[in-house]
């Protein structure tokens, strides 16, 4: 079945940034200055946060051919002889650069090479002796199959990026490291929900919830508000698409709630105007698809009405695919409040 449009939440890519701050260094002082990210802009991003895996916003993107280079040079056969670790940690952060890259170009062929940085990395890094470099690769190795499984829609890559994850979360506990915890929770989560749209049945649906539930168990609004409502907005995605998979409208109300919760944090926490949109626009979309299969043509009024009021208050924060989906769920909700 066809399933329903759903807006998602990336979160950030501490590994991306940690790649771009350990590497700008070796291109000397001026290029410090020019990695700078242009803080002059003054429209808001209305795409913050919904690119993919590799945004980040502490860097400047151009600085990033330039960076790959330098690392790509450093990788002599001479430097993994004298200094394995500091090697892996090499191809790790060329690995993340190639991934980021390949989002930017979307260029299956980068994020290859940056899958095989990994792999190198991985034939340096064992469980045994370097068990939390290993864990790290292991995350960044997922993160970039996923990402390239998600443009492919390769199922193979999305079950090997949850194999990685999983492989990740052998090191990781939610007692010692829960950040890093929550943060593979949340991933493997998504990887689930992508890997579930290209199978049949509800099973791999069904474990992307529990494993953002898992993340959200870690996550407060005080320390962690844009991964805490990425989480209930992603949960909330899953959810729907589960309630439409199974056609049962208890689902869909959790979605419901699901999103609703990730408004309230986008709200009291003040973060970026569009991600609050994006959660009613998603809020929305569902309670649509609870209509459709109630048929409650009080419920489609309803909706028709919500999507109008979203373009009318909030033009400025919509992303122009997302109002061409709000204009088409208009025609959907009121044909559906009056033809039933």
């Amino acid at each position: 079945m066809k399933l329903s449009q759903t807006y998602l939440f990336y979160p950030h890519n501490k590994a991306l940034e940690h790649a771009l701050a350990n590497s700008i260094g070796r291109l000397g002082d001026e290029w410090v200055e020019a990695a700078a990210p242009d803080t002059q802009v003054t429209v808001a991003d209305n795409f913050l946060y919904t690119r993919g895996n590799y945004e980040q916003h502490r860097f400047s993107s151009n600085i990033l051919d330039s960076v790959r280079e330098a690392l790509e040079i450093s990788l002599t056969d001479e430097y993994r002889h004298q200094e394995p670790s500091a090697w892996a940690e090499t191809q790790n952060s060329l690995g993340n650069i190639l991934a980021a890259q390949g989002q930017q170009q979307r260029d299956a062929s980068l994020y290859e090479k940056a899958i095989q940085c990994f792999n190198n990395a991985l034939d340096e890094y064992n469980r045994e002796k370097s068990p939390l470099d290993w864990a790290a690769t292991q995350y960044n190795l997922g993160t970039a199959m996923q990402a390239l499984g998600r443009q492919m829609d390769g199922a193979k890559l999305l079950k090997a990026a949850i194999d990685a994850y999983t492989n990740a979360l052998l090191e990781w506990s939610r007692k010692e490291t829960p950040e890093k915890w929550a943060s593979a929770m949340h991933q493997l989560g998504a990887t689930f929900h992508a890997h579930g749209k290209l199978l049949k049945g509800n099973r791999t649906f069904q474990k992307s919830v529990v494993a953002y539930k898992n993340a959200l168990a870690v996550l407060d609004a005080d320390n962690y508000a844009f991964e805490l409502a990425a989480a209930h907005n992603n949960c909330g995605a899953v959810l729907q698409h589960l309630g439409e998979s199974e056609e049962n409208p208890d689902r869909l109300e959790e979605a419901i709630r699901s999103y609703e919760t990730a408004l309230t944090v986008c709200l009291e926490q003040q973060l970026p105007i569009h991600l609050a949109v994006l959660c009613r626009v998603n809020r929305s979309t569902v309670r649509s698809v609870l209509a459709e299969l109630t048929k409650d043509t009080t419920l489609a009024h309803e909706v028709a009405d919500e999507f109008e009021m979203i373009i009318e208050c909030f033009p400025h924060a919509l992303q122009p695919l997302c109002l061409k989906h709000c204009e088409e769920q208009i025609h959907k909700a009121k044909c559906a409040s009056t033809c039933h």
